[in-house]
């Protein structure tokens, strides 16, 4: 199951079931376990900040943060997405696109993050993002 819940005064995810559509092709594409629980939360950059110096030991604003809860399973693809709307709308203006592209991409790469792809090398980099590229062209 994947849900949504937003944490984020003011935000509300506009139709859902396209977003958890999408992304269960992409697990469908991409994996040979099945999905579990995946929860994307939507916040702010400030409470984004506190999970990021709490757990990670971070003292820096990001868009996303991805805590696997599904690590223990080989079967089954579980966790926690939590994303920066603020940081959503700053990268909408760095990368000169819309709100949809860039919400669409922070999406799939928390999720890709789920399915063990990581984004710590430049050549990991690379692959997750022609993967996010890959995936949000798929998007109807």
């Amino acid at each position: 199951m994947i849900s949504f819940k937003s944490i984020k005064a003011g935000f509300e995810l506009k139709d859902p079931a396209f977003f958890r559509s999408w992304l269960k092709v992409v697990i469908k594409i991409e994996a040979k376990r099945k999905l579990g629980e995946i929860q994307y939360i939507f916040c702010d950059d400030k409470y984004l900040l506190l999970i990021n110096k709490k757990f990670l030991k971070h003292d820096t604003l990001t868009d996303i943060i991805t805590f696997s809860s599904s690590a223990n399973s080989k079967s089954i693809i579980s966790g926690e997405i939590y994303i920066s709307i603020e940081r959503i709308e700053e990268n909408m203006k760095l990368y000169r696109s819309n709100f949809q592209t860039e919400f669409s991409r922070v999406l799939v790469h928390g999720l890709l993050h789920l399915l063990g792809y990581n984004d710590s090398t430049p050549d990991e980099k690379t692959i997750m993002q022609k993967k996010e590229d890959y995936y949000l062209n798929l998007q109807p």
